[in-house]
């Protein structure tokens, strides 16, 4: 089946690329199209972003933590049903991993998914230089398709008028518009990026409103029309990869509310086809841990502005701690990091205690702390996998550990660089509880959700397999 697709790139960061991809993706929603969202890097804000413009779940498309085969089977999956498919970028279109290749960058994605790309452009203070400016772009890579160019943050329709009259001649790429300045429309930042969908939900009159932004301003049925069909099925249904363990299933608990929300919804996918239902609680809300759980993962997101209540809501902290103690294999990251500690600092003059698998506290800091793609090498086996096996992710945080580690067990190696022969210890294990500051994707080591949930299925069956209350031997192996 051919589905229409593209994939909207601009110069660089902040010239619009996410107010374009959700009115696009509400637009044509509200026409009838069924739509398929991406977003290219390793961004989590974004898609939850893309979900509720579209309707449907979006995912994270990346050249650097994912085979270019990976990255094309996500795709294909999740626009199989789809009539066009809408990838959003990262930063500029052609930055990367480095400053002196493709890796990474969103228009080595465009090739690899044979999309073409339109391109974004922030008008503000610019007239005829504009030009100079897209016909860069258009000649940097041969390669690279363009369905057009689209102004944003247009002054005037005077002002457009000059942009369009620098166009001409000078660029071949079609010009389909341009968008006014609609501050009222972008969505408010802090530390982490954009607000959530959790924290800043679009409702339906704000999305009508995107998608009445681009049907007034841009010319949506010549950019549709223009736009190539690709291959959007896999060439019939995924068979099950050997690797994955079948039935018995286990339950997983997923943390899932406005303090946990990052997660890649491949990782939960594999996870669910290795075997496990996923089942979800609210650390903020919920005060016990649901029933017949065998695992946790506790993702990333914003403890530090809910610390406060995380702190309150004793009973499920108390479950937690009892869950760990019993042996229950967690997996935590960044955020779930955070929480598995004994306390948090956020900043603002108060210590709030928090689940105490790890036995230090994390701060809040006024500036990033770290921001970077990681390769994890983990030196001992663990939940994940055994020694030696290879997986890659991302790290962004403001917060750092505030006392030393000494003592507790480390199971990563990380760095940077595919290959780096050095690496900073980190990956903490306490029993069977393995957290991180890292992100990782399991598409790069997909066997990692099976080892979770092969540790998760031999906690259940073992003679321990009960949590009770202070009780339960530390399982001293992860894996």
């Amino acid at each position: 089946m051919g589905i229409k697709g593209l994939v909207i790139a601009a110069a660089g960061s902040g010239s619009g690329k996410t107010t374009v991809s959700l009115g696009l993706m509400a637009a044509l929603r509200r026409r009838g199209w069924r739509v398929a969202p991406f977003k290219v890097g390793p961004d989590f804000i974004d898609p939850g972003h893309h979900a509720r413009a579209a309707g449907t779940p979006s995912r994270n498309l990346d050249g650097w933590m994912l085979p270019q085969e990976t990255n094309r089977n996500i795709f294909r999956q999740a626009a199989r049903s789809a009539d066009v498919a809408v990838v959003e970028g990262v930063m500029g279109l052609f930055d990367g991993f480095d400053g002196r290749s493709e890796e990474g960058s969103t228009a080595q994605m465009a090739k690899w998914l044979g999309l073409p790309v339109l391109l974004v452009v922030d008008a503000r203070s610019m007239a005829r230089s504009a030009a100079a400016l897209v016909q860069g772009f258009e000649r940097f890579d041969p390669q690279l398709r363009f369905a057009g160019v689209l102004f944003n943050r247009v002054g005037s329709p005077r002002h457009l008028e000059y942009l369009r009259q620098a166009l001409e001649g000078q660029v071949a790429m079609d010009f389909l518009g341009g968008l006014p300045r609609e501050d009222a429309l972008a969505i408010p930042e802090r530390h982490l990026g954009l607000h959530t969908a959790e924290d800043h939900p679009l409702g339906p009159e704000r999305l009508a409103r995107l998608a009445s932004l681009v049907e007034d301003h841009v010319d949506l049925e010549r950019l549709v029309r223009a736009l190539p069909e690709v291959r959007g099925d896999n060439g019939g249904e995924c068979p099950p990869d050997p690797g994955f363990a079948q039935p018995p299933r286990v339950r997983l608990g997923v943390a899932r509310d406005a303090a946990f929300c990052f997660y890649y919804p491949d990782n939960l996918d594999l996870l669910a086809r290795a075997g496990a239902d996923l089942v979800t609680f609210s650390p903020l809300n919920d005060t016990d841990l649901p029933p017949g759980l065998a695992g946790l993962y506790l993702g990333g997101g914003y403890p530090e502005l809910h610390a406060r209540r995380l702190a309150e809501n004793s009973g499920m902290r108390a479950a937690i701690g009892r869950a760990g103690r019993a042996g229950m294999p967690i997996y935590a990251e960044c955020g779930g990091l955070m929480y598995l500690c004994r306390e948090l600092d956020p900043g603002e003059g108060a210590r709030w205690p928090m689940c105490g698998r790890f036995p230090f506290g994390v701060r809040m800091l006024a500036r990033r702390r770290a921001l970077g793609y990681r390769e994890v090498r983990l030196t001992s086996g663990t939940l994940l996998g055994p020694a030696g096996a290879c997986l890659r992710g991302h790290e962004f945080h403001y917060s750092e550990i505030a006392e030393s580690a000494a003592g507790v067990d480390t199971v990563y190696r990380i760095a940077p660089r595919r290959g780096d022969s050095g690496g900073t210890p980190e990956g903490y294990r306490v029993g069977n509880t393995v957290g991180s500051y890292v992100h990782l994707h399991f598409g790069s080591f997909p066997a990692a959700a099976t080892h979770l949930v092969e540790a998760c299925r031999r906690w259940r069956d073992s003679a321990a397999g009960a949590p009770q209350a202070g009780s339960g031997p530390e399982a001293r192996t992860g894996a």
